[in-house]
């Protein structure tokens, strides 16, 4: 029987009006949060219309530490109290409080039979129980043990923020309690302006079972309606009323892509304990075989650690688009990381990722990275030592490049111990130790070890100046084989053993000045650095850690601007530059900007295009400007010291709020690197990206990734200038309990059987359901 009109189910779920009067009032606050036990417990947390008497001239009447039949105490409080000696009937009327442990009852009447032990409250009823969920009604009947028995008209609030609505229920022998024409839904009623809102979604149900043993919420005949319409049957659907996740069914995804068609992703989540899971799914293509993945979670006593796979059946094309094989090969993807801390200072990270083929990820859109790393670590860490045993290996998802020349390192030690002034001269000494293993199926192989030590002293001086002594020596030994297989011949270094020991001196010193400016404070910091080393032995050593070298704002300064080990700058250099930065109520402004200039000429390490291959560097900088949390600008760049061309231009914005903005990014890099001598060719590439909210809850969004590089700029290209690599276009909507959307997505290069062309993905996901 549907419910009444002016039912608390009718008016909350159906027409999306809160119940008027006290109800009204308590479920409205209901709405915007959840409470919890202690704030049912505690009177001066509630409204004043709960507790105060409703004739303020009345004074509560307490009985403290009452005995029912069953030995439990119940306190109370009420404006009026009147006892019925012939029938053994207590009657209390008027802002009734009744307390038992955990569980509380106010009602504007409760009637108690001595003789029976049963309690009956009536009039805006509303019960907590142990849990801290809350049940509303007009009238309920509790036993002498403070249970609730029969209910009418009731409003469940679950203190996880769910709500229950009700035409009737009725407490069972096992404490179960049964509900009767009920709808279920996780959004509020009231929005944050505390106008009425429908939910956006709701679960109806025949019956419903709530077990407070195991905090279960069973429904029978249960239907999902959306937006008021219903449209799919949840048999067997079953939740948790304290918001733990609970075995069952997931949500159906929908999406059509160029590659497989039309495909359906469904799947079904085991809960085993409340420590492990395990989630299954299966995919279903119109234009390609079905897939299976599963993923299983386990939180132990030391760590945590999770497993994901993917496997199918299918024709591979090859990755420059050969025909396919003739038969269905096995393809497949495996992901597992995890972490166990055994002591405060021991822990072991690791990480496996491994595809059958190149094509496979990018094809079930997985990912579309371009290499999977797989990585184990030792560690001990304490506050003056790290010591790290690590192993790392790659494999390659690039078209071009040859899986045998991909090294994996094993094992790569590192460690380090500081100490605090050990000589008395003040400042921090540092230790280091370091192993490096390389090994290539086609390719060079490496070994390196070294030991060395740095001193750090900091100093203020009287007039303001920040100055750091730094020095450092190091002593390395190589060994190396199969160095014709290295194609680039300033990476290979001289085959066999080889030594070369490192000593560096620098000094740093930094004068900030503070003052007002523009109605804000200003911090203007001009700096000087002075690094001096004696000829290193570069060239006669290996390469491997220290190719992609550029000079950067966020090098400019760095004892060594190679990013590795195996090439370190010698020679003298100054190094001079300014930090600045403007302060004022809702702005910040940064900016920095520097060269350096060597005293020696011959430097065949740093090639040309780094912008360090001459005595006098180019020029770089970076500018940021940031208006509260509407506007962020960053501008990093670098300028040719001889005619100001900008060799490398970098710009990226957002600006907006949250829900509407908008973002840019943009990058140029016009070094002219010859080709196979760095790692990084020139480039050019714009990223774009906005969100425009609308109507309250809904919003549309887009972005893009364009590739500008030209043949002039990297001959490897064949691309006109502008060439769209991928975009993407979406409508979604997200109130608080219910998100979803519909994403259209172009890919415009084919790789393989992942092919170009269009993807339509549709999704959405429901609060307190687990989906």
């Amino acid at each position: 029987m549907p419910p009444l009109p002016d039912s608390p189910l009718h008016q909350l779920f159906t027409r999306g009006i809160v119940p008027t009067g006290k109800l009204a009032g308590i479920a409205a606050a209901l709405s915007l949060g959840t409470a919890s036990t202690a704030y049912a417990q505690d009177e001066a947390a509630m409204a004043p219309d709960v507790v105060e008497p409703a004739d303020k001239s009345e004074t509560p009447i307490g009985a403290p530490s009452n005995p029912t039949a069953a030995g439990r105490e119940i306190d109370f409080e009420a404006n009026e109290l009147a006892y019925d000696s012939e029938n053994d009937i207590v009657t209390a009327s008027g802002n009734v409080i009744l307390r038992s442990e955990d569980q509380s009852v106010r009602a504007q009447q409760v009637t108690w039979n001595r003789r029976t032990g049963q309690i009956v409250a009536s009039g805006d009823v509303r019960f907590v129980d142990e849990e801290g969920n809350q049940l509303y009604t007009s009238r309920i009947e509790l036993t002498d043990k403070f249970e609730a028995g029969a209910m009418e008209e009731l409003l469940l609030a679950l203190r996880e923020g769910g709500r229950l609505a009700a035409r009737g229920g009725a407490r069972q022998d096992d404490g179960s309690i049964i509900l009767t024409d009920a709808a279920y839904s996780a959004c509020a009623v009231v929005d944050p302006e505390n106008c009425n809102k429908d939910p956006s979604w709701r679960i109806t149900a025949d019956r419903v079972t709530y077990s407070p043993k195991d905090s279960q919420i069973r429904f029978k005949g249960a239907y999902l309606e959306l937006f008021g319409a219903r449209l799919l049957p949840l048999p067997g659907l079953a939740i948790r009323a304290d918001g733990a996740a609970v075995s069952g069914v997931t949500v159906p995804n929908l999406r059509v892509s160029e590659s497989n068609g039309v495909e359906v992703q469904a799947g079904y989540y085991w809960r085993l304990a409340d420590n492990k899971d395990l989630t299954a799914e299966a995919y279903v293509f119109s234009e390609a075989p079905p897939m299976v993945s599963a993923q299983w979670r386990h939180l132990t006593d030391k760590g945590a650690y999770q497993i994901t796979g993917y496997a199918t059946s299918s024709r591979r094309i090859g990755i420059l688009g050969d025909a396919p094989t003739a038969q269905n090969d096995l393809r497949g993807y495996v992901f597992a990381n995890g972490k166990f801390q055994f002591t405060p200072k021991w822990s072991v990270t690791g990480s496996v990722r491994l595809a059958t083929d190149r094509t496979f990820l990018r094809r079930y859109d997985i990912s579309r990275e371009d290499r999977l790393r797989s990585t184990v670590n030792v560690e001990r860490i304490s506050d003056t030592s790290y010591f790290s045993l690590a192993g790392w290996a790659t494999q390659t998802l690039r078209v071009n490049a040859e899986q045998g020349q991909v090294p994996f390192a094993l094992p790569v030690l590192d460690y380090r111990k500081r100490f605090t002034d050990p000589t008395g001269l003040g400042g921090t000494l540092e230790l280091q130790a370091n192993t490096l293993a390389i090994t290539r199926n086609e390719g060079q192989n490496t070994q390196r070890a070294f030991a060395g030590a740095r001193w750090d002293l900091r100093k203020l001086t009287n007039l303001g100046q920040v100055v750091t002594l730094t020095g450092l020596v190091r002593g390395d030994v190589y060994h190396s084989d199969n160095n014709n297989l290295t194609e680039t011949a300033v990476y290979r270094g001289n085959p066999g053993w080889q030594t070369r020991g490192i000593a560096l001196g620098a000094i740093d010193m930094q004068w900030p000045f503070v003052g007002e400016a523009l109605g804000g404070t200003q911090v203007f910091t001009p700096r000087v650095q002075i690094v001096a080393s004696p000829p290193i032995r570069n060239l006669a050593v290996p390469n491997e850690d220290a190719r992609a070298i550029d000079l950067e704002d966020s090098n400019l300064f760095a004892l060594n601007r190679f990013p590795g080990y195996d090439r370190v700058e010698d020679g003298v250099r100054v190094t001079y530059g300014f930090d600045w930065e403007l302060q004022r109520p809702g702005w910040r402004a940064k900016a920095t900007f520097g060269q350096s200039y060597r005293l020696d000429k011959d430097q065949d390490i740093l090639v040309d295009g780094t912008g360090l291959s001459e005595r006098v560097s180019d020029f770089v900088g970076r500018t940021e400007v940031r208006y509260r949390n509407f506007l962020q600008l960053t501008h990093r760049y670098r300028l040719d010291k001889d005619n100001f061309a900008v060799r490398r231009n970098e710009f990226d914005a957002t600006v907006g709020t949250k829900r509407t903005y908008a973002e840019i990014g943009y990058l140029r890099l016009n070094r002219d690197i010859a080709a196979g001598i760095e790692d990084l060719q020139d480039r050019e590439e714009l990223r774009v990206a906005t969100r425009v909210a609308f109507a309250k809850y809904w919003s549309l969004f887009g972005s893009g990734v364009i590739n500008l590089t030209n043949f002039d700029e990297d001959p490897t290209l064949t691309s006109d200038g502008f060439e769209p690599v991928r975009t993407r276009l979406g409508v979604a909507y997200q109130d608080d309990c219910l998100e979803m959307g519909l994403t259209w997505r172009r890919d415009y290069v084919s790789s393989g059987d992942a092919q170009r062309g269009n993807t339509f993905q549709f999704y959405f996901s429901l609060r307190n359901l687990g989906f």
